[in-house]
């Protein structure tokens, strides 16, 4: 696996201009993901005033964008909405974390369309991050179910070329502790390196109990970023 780390740099950006870009909306040089799938929107590394008009422009006026880890911001007329400290981490080498033993009675399944409704409930338990009821559109999603009840899940989400984010990787809090986390991270991050790619995410610094699960996965520190976001004038 020789992924390009560059890419990684501007994963939205890469992403929206590959194998999202079916999902992608664009006026000039500015880009942003197409209404539910997700709020992350891109400008060039070198953004003028043109291009920040033109993102204003897909957004609309008062919306939302959320700059992800673009190091630019925007002009002052922009309004910050928050600042979060976090890292990006990339699975060393080419090894696949073992993935934790099933707890009984648990089931892994692919989750569609018709799981929307439960992955957007689980979410709003977990807070993993944004999440929106196309997301799973992203890319793969995978749950644990426990008799039938979803109580944990991961997916893909940012594609740059080479690469695949897993992301909104959480567990309802009365099953914490079973390794369901793990084991679904290690599941796609099998799935990703069988493809050829490498996986990579993004956490927020002051989840550490996330880090160090991580870690212990085989993932490791490749920068330090500030995620960020804006409303439009």
């Amino acid at each position: 696996m020789n992924a390009d780390e560059s890419a990684l740099d501007d994963p939205v950006g890469r992403s929206l201009g590959g194998r999202h870009a079916h999902l992608a909306r664009r006026l000039g040089r500015a880009a942003t993901y197409v209404t539910d799938v997700a709020t992350f929107s891109a400008v060039p590394a070198d953004p003028d005033a043109r291009d920040w008009s033109d993102l204003a422009g897909l957004l609309g006026p008062g919306a939302f964008a959320d700059l992800f880890s673009c190091p630019d911001v925007p002009p002052p007329s922009w309004e910050p909405v928050f600042r979060l400290a976090g890292r990006q981490m990339t699975l060393s080498g080419d090894g696949v974390p073992d993935h934790a033993r099933a707890e009984p009675g648990a089931e892994v399944v692919e989750l569609g369309a018709e799981s929307a409704p439960e992955m957007l409930d689980l979410v709003k338990r977990t807070e993993p991050g944004p999440f929106w009821p196309r997301t799973h559109e992203l890319g793969t999603y995978l749950g644990v179910r426990v008799h039938g009840i979803l109580v944990a899940m991961a997916g893909e989400r940012l594609r740059p070329p080479g690469w695949t984010e897993i992301s909104a990787v959480c567990t309802a809090p009365e099953v914490r502790g079973q390794g369901h986390a793990a084991r679904l991270v290690a599941t796609l991050a099998a799935r990703v390196v069988a493809r050829g790619e490498r996986p990579f995410l993004h956490v927020a610094e002051s989840n550490t109990g996330a880090i160090a699960l991580y870690e212990r996965l085989g993932f490791k520190t490749r920068r330090q970023v500030t995620f960020r976001g804006f409303r439009t004038p």
